[in-house]
C-alpha cells in the first residue's frame, strides 16, 4: 500500500493569515504614528507612554470587535445561501441538478459527462456539492468570526508593543528617530514573511509594507507637529 500523499495549500491559512497580518500591521502603524504624534507635539516621556498604553488596549478591541462583526456578517452571508439552496434541493432537485451540470460544462466537461458527474455528486452529497461548485463555499475559506476576532485582537496587541517597547527603553532625545526606524524594520520583516506565507515575493511584500506605512507615520506626525506648534 502507498502511502498517503497529503499536500499542504496556503489557502488554508487565509482565515488566520489575514487577520494576524492586519492586525500585527495596524498594531504598529497605529502606535508608532500616535506615539510619534504626540512626541512632536513636545509633551512629557509619562505622557507619550500613557498615550500608546491606551492607543493599543483601544486598538486591540477595535480589531477584534471590527473583525468579529465583519467576518461574522459574511458567515450569516455564507448561512442564509445555504439554507436558500437547501430549499431548492426540496422544491425542484431537477432544476438543480441541471444547474450543477451546467456548472461543469462551463469548466470544459461534455454535457453527457456532466450530467454523470452531477448525479453521483448529488446522490452522495447535493447540499455539499451545490454549496461548493454553485456558491463557492469551501471549509478552507469559511468565515470564522471567533479565529478571526481573537487573531486580530492578538496581533494588534504585539505589534503595538514593539513601539512601546522601544518608546519605555530609549531617551526622548532619540525618540521620534528610533520609534520610526525600528517600527520600519519590523513592518518591513512582517511584510517579508506575510508575502511569503502566502506563496508571494518577500521583496514586493516587505517595500509595499514598508512605504505605506512610512507615509501614514509621516503625515500623522506632521499633521501632530503643525497643530502643536499652532496651539
Amino acid at each position: 500500500m502507498h502511502p498517503r500523499h497529503i499536500e499542504r495549500h496556503r489557502t488554508k491559512r487565509i482565515g488566520w493569515l489575514r487577520a494576524a497580518v492586519l492586525g500585527a500591521n495596524d498594531g504598529i502603524v497605529s502606535t508608532a504614528s500616535l506615539v510619534l504624534g504626540v512626541a512632536t507635539a513636545h509633551v512629557t516621556h509619562s505622557n507619550i507612554m500613557v498615550a500608546g498604553v491606551a492607543g493599543l488596549v483601544a486598538g486591540a478591541m477595535s480589531m477584534a470587535a471590527g473583525e468579529y462583526v465583519s467576518v461574522h456578517s459574511q458567515a450569516d452571508t455564507e448561512k442564509a445561501d445555504i439554507e436558500l439552496e437547501r430549499e431548492e434541493l426540496k422544491t425542484d432537485e431537477a432544476k438543480e441538478h441541471k444547474e450543477l451540470a451546467a456548472i461543469y460544462v462551463r469548466r470544459g466537461l461534455d454535457l453527457a459527462l456532466a450530467k454523470q458527474v452531477a448525479d453521483q455528486l448529488m446522490a452522495h452529497d447535493a447540499l455539499g456539492a451545490h454549496v461548493r461548485d454553485e456558491l463557492g463555499i469551501t471549509k478552507a475559506l469559511s468565515a470564522r468570526p471567533i479565529q478571526a476576532a481573537l487573531a486580530s485582537a492578538a496581533s494588534f496587541a504585539i505589534g503595538a508593543a514593539i513601539p512601546l517597547l522601544v518608546t519605555l527603553l530609549v531617551p526622548a532625545a532619540s525618540l521620534i528617530l528610533l520609534v520610526s526606524g525600528t517600527s520600519l524594520v519590523f513592518l518591513a520583516l512582517l511584510g517579508g514573511v506575510a508575502a511569503h506565507a502566502g506563496g508571494a515575493s518577500l521583496t514586493v511584500g516587505a517595500m509595499r509594507v514598508t512605504f505605506w506605512s512610512a507615509l501614514a507615520m509621516a503625515l500623522t506626525a506632521g499633521v501632530s507637529a503643525l497643530f502643536g506648534a499652532v496651539v
